[in-house]
């Protein structure tokens, strides 16, 4: 299945844009803890001394990021990037300060602005017990690799649902070659999202969760109870956009805002409950201490576009691969999220047309 015009990158994966590390802790006990951590990590050195131009884009705030407010202010990110489930988050936040204290060089560092967010895997997983904390944020830390991504049921997604189905962790990757758009060199945009929402789920402009006869208000429409009792809509998203491309914060921040494009793609409701985050680094230009991005190469605006398009390819491209690689999750009182059938989607999507050849 081809998603947009761009090439994928060769791994299709956010850690195509080099220098890209991704760690996750699963958190799995007994029938009732089901939850995780996932460290996005922009580069190999020291993020406190070694900052990245970063943005947020806020598309319904119904959710606990931690550290918007310096990053907004700054335009710059100094912690690797960490999600986890929404009753964890502070303490998630408390142990990536502890880590990054105890980086060498932060011997004098007196503020750290750690960077946390959140999607609610309460459905599944025991929230109210404190299941996830220092141990997991160091092992995700800790196992943060360049290379192969591992997606669906891992690290922050382990517990999370998307349209009624089990969702969790993809990533996607478009190559932007050299010429396109104007740019003088290829440019990579890597996205990996959490997913743990909703709506009506439309694939490549299939209608899937139509036709599997799970989605967002069809009970009441219907007037029929659904098997699990649910609504598919309300729950959250966290979109983490990589680029190699010299963005600066406020270029990152519209990067940002297009990958919700993508999410739209794939047939979000939006709804009130839903806490929509997009988080947008470049490791193009590093920010050491005293040093201004003024001094820096930064892409003008007219040259962005061609990156607009590739997140939104990319963004829709994790979202379906957080799906398909899900797998069957029984949780907290018996709870039950069940894969998407592969086999049906399939079969909606040749009937479609969406698998085949042009």
């Amino acid at each position: 299945m081809t998603i947009g015009i761009l090439p994928r990158g060769a791994g299709n994966a956010i850690t195509d844009v080099a220098g890209v590390r991704i760690g996750h802790a699963i958190v799995i006990a007994g029938d009732r803890i089901r939850t995780g951590v996932t460290a996005i990590v922009p580069h190999a050195g020291n993020l406190m001394q070694e900052k990245v131009p970063g943005a947020i884009h806020v598309e319904n705030g119904f959710g606990k990021l931690i550290g918007f407010t310096q990053v907004e202010e700054l335009g710059e990110i100094e912690t690797p990037i960490l999600l986890t489930n929404t009753l964890a988050a502070p303490r998630v936040a408390d142990a990536l300060i502890e880590w990054t204290l105890a980086q060498p060089g932060n011997e004098k560092v007196r503020s750290v602005n750690p960077v946390v967010a959140e999607t609610n895997d309460g459905y599944l997983n025991d929230i109210r017990a404190a299941n996830v904390g220092r141990d997991e944020v160091f092992a995700a830390l800790a196992a943060a690799r360049e290379g192969p991504v591992e997606e669906g049921c891992v690290g922050a997604g382990t517990g999370t649902i998307a349209f009624g189905w089990k969702g969790g962790i993809g990533t996607a990757s478009r190559v932007i070659p050299a010429g396109v758009g104007g740019g003088a060199m290829d440019c990579t945009v890597g996205v990996l999202v959490q997913t743990n929402y909703g709506g009506v789920l439309t694939i490549a402009g299939a209608p899937v969760g139509r036709e599997l006869g799970r989605y967002y208000l069809k009970e009441q429409l219907e007037s029929a109870p659904s098997s699990p009792p649910a609504d598919h809509a309300d729950g959250s998203i966290v979109i983490v956009v990589a680029t190699d491309a010299p963005l600066d914060a406020r270029n990152l921040k519209r990067l940002a805002a297009r990958s919700m494009f993508g999410m739209a793609r794939t047939g979000s409701s939006g709804s009130n409950g839903s806490g929509d985050y997009a988080i947008a680094f470049s490791t193009r230009n590093r920010l050491r201490t005293g040093e201004s991005i003024r001094t820096m190469e930064v892409l003008a605006n007219d040259a962005v576009s061609p990156l607009f398009q590739a997140v939104i390819e990319a963004t829709e491209e994790a979202i379906y691969n957080s799906l398909f690689l899900a797998t069957t999750m029984i949780g907290r009182d018996g709870h039950r999220a069940d894969a998407l059938p592969i086999d049906r989607v399939i079969e909606i999507l040749n009937r479609y047309g969406v698998l085949r050849a042009p």
